[in-house]
């Protein structure tokens, strides 16, 4: 086929393979280097002439781009079309992996981080929706999967990737292949994503959530990153810290009550969502928490090499894989739900295995963590997003996105550095435990809420659900069991 006129079709518009590889290109570089980077972070100190609060910085600047990013999608793409945004955030990715790649310094650096952070949280919202609705409902557990091994399976596979470059000091050419996959990125969406137009052009900027969003991401995420070189009651990191939380409980309340709202809060708060968007949270903060311990007892406190712990807590990458098999064969059945909830029980016994690090077996004990971690994280999170996700119209499933990835990236990236403080005070042991039991109290307390809303299992109406006007799930409301007025006569 001819390349595509400006306003005609693109060469590979439809192509599902073109469509699942755009979102995977998207997605993947960044979000490798959340794991990844761990294992190199002593040569990117020494490098860029930094220290360690410098380089937490850099990541927690990129972290809360990413969770920015998708907010800030979710209002834009309403007036701009979402190919314009793609190509634009895929250029704003290259920039900012070269800048990175070539940093002579610590801002630089930062500056290239958060770039990447920021684009990719755009890309998620701009790109993952059109991969899940245009397919048709016959693809859609396959097209779940891959998310699946995209995101998770690209998180799991980080500490390998790290180790690798931790032990040849290749940092540099890891950032540079990143911008090289960013350019294919690019490539592919201009073959592959649809001349489509903007649904409300004419919609205004949403000022009473975009900038309640900045503060709810950039504030907290910068007070956490500070712990490295400062005590938890420091007013500089309490502060923006709580401002922060405020910002987000402020947007979450204003989303709720207003009519016509950016991010579809009010459709989200019933049973089954709130269900799964609280199993993903809980699910995905474990999970980074845990990695987190494991591979900083390892390297510091053990005295292992990168590329050992790398390959020790490559067993994730076996565990992802079959959790994502798991998700295509349920996603269409009743027990969708049942495989979030063992994937968050799964993650805390995976910390119950870590729990053994130090001891005769300890070696073992974190490579049997990793299966169950690398398990635990693909059955739970993705499950309980998609539970979210085919509960609100496939219409609303950007904004829906945009609001899940912000709620879960405040747990998984706020938790791990406050639980890593813990563990610099009180030991890596303590801190594993006190993930453990949240995992553990919370599947006690998600599924109450369950039964509290008294949602029966059943299968998501997948074609009606395509078709942008109904819900695949039908969800009671929340405690709907105890709203129930008693029958007379009973």
């Amino acid at each position: 086929m001819p390349p595509a006129s400006r306003h005609g079709r693109v060469p590979w518009q439809g192509n599902y393979p073109a469509a699942v590889a755009l979102a995977l290109l998207a997605l993947c570089p960044f979000i490798v280097l959340s794991t990844a980077s761990l294992l190199f972070e002593r040569q990117l100190v020494a490098d860029l002439g930094t220290s360690r609060l410098g380089i937490q910085l850099a990541d927690g600047l990129a972290n809360a781009g990413y969770a920015f990013g998708a907010v800030l999608t979710a209002d834009l793409i309403q007036r701009i079309p979402g190919r314009s945004i793609f190509l634009a955030c895929e250029a704003g990715f290259v920039v900012g992996s070269a800048l990175a790649a070539l940093a002579p310094g610590i801002t630089p650096f930062v500056a290239g981080r958060t770039l990447q952070g920021l684009t990719t949280g755009m890309l998620l919202v701009a790109a993952l929706p059109p991969l899940v609705t245009n397919h048709g409902a016959r693809r859609l557990p396959l097209t779940a999967a891959f998310i699946n091994l995209g995101l998770f399976g690209v998180v799991t596979l980080g500490p390998l990737v790290g180790g690798v470059v931790g032990a040849l000091s290749a940092w540099r050419p890891l950032f540079v292949a990143i911008a090289v996959l960013g350019v294919a990125g690019f490539v592919v969406g201009l073959r592959a994503f649809d001349r489509g137009t903007a649904p409300s052009p004419g919609m205004g900027f949403d000022y009473s959530a975009i900038p309640v969003a900045a503060a709810a991401t950039f504030l907290p995420f910068v007070g956490v990153s500070l712990l490295s070189a400062m005590s938890f009651t420091s007013p500089a990191i309490l502060v923006p810290l709580v401002l922060g939380l405020a910002a987000l409980g402020t947007l979450l309340v204003r989303q709720y009550r207003k009519p016509e709202a950016l991010m579809p809060l009010k459709l989200l708060a019933h049973t089954l969502p709130v269900t799964g968007v609280s199993v993903a949270m809980v699910a995905g903060a474990g999970f980074t928490t845990l990695i987190e311990l494991a591979v900083t007892y390892l390297t510091e406190l053990a005295g292992r090499p990168p590329l050992e712990v790398g390959a020790l807590l490559a067993t994730q990458l076996a565990g992802v894989v079959v959790a994502a098999w798991l998700f295509k064969t349920m996603l269409p059945t009743r027990w969708l739900p049942v495989l979030a909830f063992t994937g968050l029980l799964l993650v805390a016994a995976g910390g119950g295995a870590l729990l053994g690090l130090g001891g005769r077996h300890g070696l073992l004990a974190v490579a049997a963590a990793g299966l169950l971690l690398g398990f635990g994280a693909g059955a739970g999170v993705a499950p309980g997003l998609f539970m979210a996700g085919l509960s609100v119209p496939s219409n609303r499933l950007g904004p829906t996105f945009a609001l899940v990835e912000l709620l879960r990236s405040e747990a998984a990236f706020l938790v791990g550095p406050i639980l890593l403080g813990i563990a610099t005070a009180v030991g890596v042991h303590v801190a594993v435990l006190v993930v453990v039991v949240a995992a553990v109290v919370g599947t006690g307390g998600f599924g109450l809420l369950l039964l509290l809303g008294g949602a029966r299992p059943h299968s998501p109406d997948l074609e009606g659900w395509l078709s942008g006007d109904a819900t695949a799930y039908h969800s009671p409301p929340l405690a709907a069991t105890l709203r129930r007025k008693p029958v007379a006569g009973r």
